[in-house]
């Protein structure tokens, strides 16, 4: 009888689907930063989408104390990153970023689901809304 392991017994995990959310070294500095100074020991970075921007769906972020038991929590960098599953229909295998730069810093969301994004790149359309049309107006972002 032949030896069979686990990997031959169980479907692939990581592999067939995209991380929840990841965080660059860069911005988990930042996030824990801001919450030093605001004495948030404890909170986590909320990750979520809501209707409207000029590309129909509009990203943001919160501290938060409280996680519910439908949310996901990522640990990263001394980071605990928390994202409702609607939020996640969205934004699943984003990575957030920090960009300092002449003109400003900021959060910046990269999504492999977005299709197109507004100029700022706060707000966003997927493959889903791109067809359904009367999202937003022209960019108010500048």
């Amino acid at each position: 009888m032949a030896d069979v392991s686990q990997t031959d017994v169980h479907q692939p995990a990581a592999e067939a689907e995209p991380a929840v959310l990841t965080i660059t070294p860069i911005a988990a500095s930042k996030v824990r930063e801001l919450m030093a100074e605001r004495q948030l020991e404890g909170y986590a970075l909320r990750v979520f989408v809501q209707g409207g921007g000029c590309s129909g769906l509009s990203y943001g972020m919160a501290f938060e104390e409280n996680i519910y038991p439908q949310d996901r929590v990522v640990e990263a960098d001394g980071v605990r990153l928390v994202i409702d599953p609607t939020s996640l229909m969205y934004m699943a295998g984003s990575e957030i970023d920090y960009v300092d730069s002449l003109m400003g810093g900021g959060f910046a969301i990269h999504n492999p689901n977005a299709v197109s994004t507004c100029g700022c790149g706060h707000s966003f359309r997927t493959e889903e809304g791109a067809d359904a049309g009367g999202y937003g107006g022209g960019c108010s972002c500048h």
